[in-house]
């Protein structure tokens, strides 16, 4: 629900932007929109792709260590098992 508002605010600061009647230059609107854009992503809970690579990678390596404990694991009880008469 709170995106939808924050999305609806920045849609309508935008269309104010856009049709100003000032003649803004093309370089100040499109400083002043991105400077929009960034407030409102700033509001919202997200990472930057860089991050999201990051901890991408961070668990790629966690999941294959623990693929390799659990075959430790499973090494392990299959060696204290005795064996069957």
């Amino acid at each position: 629900m709170l995106h939808k508002v924050l999305f609806d605010a920045v849609s309508g600061q935008a269309a104010r932007l856009l049709s100003s009647e000032k003649g803004i230059p093309a370089p100040e609107l499109e400083k002043r929109l991105k400077a929009l854009l960034q407030s409102a992503l700033a509001k919202l809970d997200v990472v930057s792709r860089e991050e999201f690579e990051t901890q991408q990678v961070v668990l790629l390596r966690t999941r294959e260590r623990l693929e390799a404990l659990e075959q430790r694991v499973t090494e392990l009880e299959q060696r204290k098992q005795p064996p069957s008469a």
